[in-house]
Formats: C-alpha cells, structure tokens, sequence
C-alpha cells in the first residue's frame, strides 16, 4: 500500500509499475492512494523494493507492507 501526493499520480503510477519486482500497480480510493504487488521468494525481498525502491520515489510519502500466506 503506497500513500502519495495525489497531485502526481499518474507519474508515481508509472514509476511504481515500473520497477523491478513490482507486477502490478493500481491506483485506489481509500486510506492510501495506490497498491502496489511485487512478487517475491522471500519476505527480505519485498522488503527490499519496499524500501529500497518505492519508497525512494518522488512523491511517496509512505508505505504499508502485507503479505499474503497463500
């Protein structure tokens, strides 16, 4: 789940779909402003796009992180 400043969404779109281990990125209505699904082998994985990547994008102003057990 990624908080951002909604005035550049389209742009922060695109940035998230386009980075490395991010497979899908929606824009939604709610408590964030997108989701974000990385596929990953391991829960240091996800936590490395996370941090290292999606966090690091103009615009972004949080994250919050859920993985899935199935």
């Amino acid at each position: 789940m990624v908080k951002a400043n909604t005035g550049e969404a389209d742009r922060v779109k695109e940035s998230l779909a386009a980075l490395d281990g991010v497979v899908e990125a929606h824009v939604v209505a709610g408590d964030v402003d997108f989701v974000a699904k990385t596929v990953a082998d391991d829960p240091g994985d996800v936590k490395r796009v996370a941090t290292n990547a999606i966090q690091t994008i103009n615009g972004v102003e949080g994250t919050q992180t859920y993985i899935a057990m199935d």
